[in-house]
């Protein structure tokens, strides 16, 4: 596996591999790697001839600078499990100058509306950073095919929304929520829980389950105090939100349209850790 730690190297390899005509998937992420990011890699590994990883902690997309501050870096320890994982053939590891050769600040984007939903109402600006960093990376290592997971479903759809604006000839693949044995959704945020809490935590995993089967027949208000009196039992735990939404548009919903596809999201705050997880309603 090449490490690949400025533009320029970068530039150089990714031009290389397209004179041999090499089909490029890609995934980028802001490293503290576990297996749901190396789910998206086995994709990759499947439908390309090239899979490039990047590992770059974005800071226009933090609002709170000590949330930036306390993000895991650990880059030996990232760039070791992608090697023993066999699936990734080079990692682009930029610094700030190479994605932010100027001012490091945010471009601002239109994502229709996608950007003002759930996560966009306490997070102002987060993904114009989160777009900001993504065009960048797809500009430089210009790949086929581009992997993001479920588990934030919003950057998933924000960022099909800014490569279809964008005219980008790339295809975004969604790769499924990659879980725990016990449910939980694997994130980076998830490690810093205490075993015991990670345990307690699958109660997220194990609403969803219901919501799925209350979506046959409650109304959403019904489901919503269902979920409400879940989180109010558990210790240590608090419900930031839970809401259905319009997969398309995002917009919560109070009403089940039948001609329509919606998904369940929640967050839940665990001794401080943040923890977001959504399921496709059947």
């Amino acid at each position: 596996m090449e490490v690949l730690k400025s533009k320029k190297i970068l530039q150089d390899f990714i031009e290389r591999q397209k004179e041999m005509g090499k089909k490029i998937g890609f995934a980028p992420t802001m490293g503290a790697l576990h297996d749901g990011h190396l789910s998206l890699y086995k994709m990759a590994r499947n439908e390309n001839d090239l899979v490039v990883s990047s590992i770059f902690v974005n800071p226009t997309q933090f609002n709170n600078p000590k949330d930036l501050e306390k993000y895991p870096r650990d880059i030996n320890r990232d760039i070791s499990i992608l090697e023993k994982s066999g699936l990734v053939d080079a990692v682009y590891i930029p610094e700030v100058t190479d994605i932010y050769p100027e001012k490091t600040e945010s471009l601002h984007y239109d994502f229709d509306g996608l950007e003002a939903e759930m996560e966009g109402k306490s997070r102002p600006g987060h993904f114009d950073g989160v777009g900001t960093v993504v065009e960048e990376l797809f500009r430089q290592v210009k790949p086929d095919n581009a992997y993001f997971g479920e588990k934030d479903f919003q950057q998933l759809a924000i960022i099909r929304k800014m490569t279809e604006k964008k005219k980008l000839p790339i295809k975004i693949k969604g790769v499924p929520i990659f879980r725990a044995e016990n449910g939980l959704a694997l994130s980076s945020r998830n490690q810093r829980l205490e075993k015991d809490r990670r345990e307690a935590s699958k109660i997220i995993y194990e609403t969803l389950k219901k919501v799925n089967e209350w979506f046959r027949v409650l109304t959403v208000d019904e489901i919503k105090q269902r979920v409400q009196d879940v989180f109010d039992h558990q210790r240590g735990m608090q419900l930031e939100y839970f809401l259905i939404a319009d997969e398309e548009t995002l917009k919560e919903t109070d009403f089940f349209y039948k001609d329509r596809n919606f998904r369940a999201f929640i967050v839940v705050v665990v001794d401080g850790i943040r923890l977001i997880d959504n399921m496709h309603l059947d």
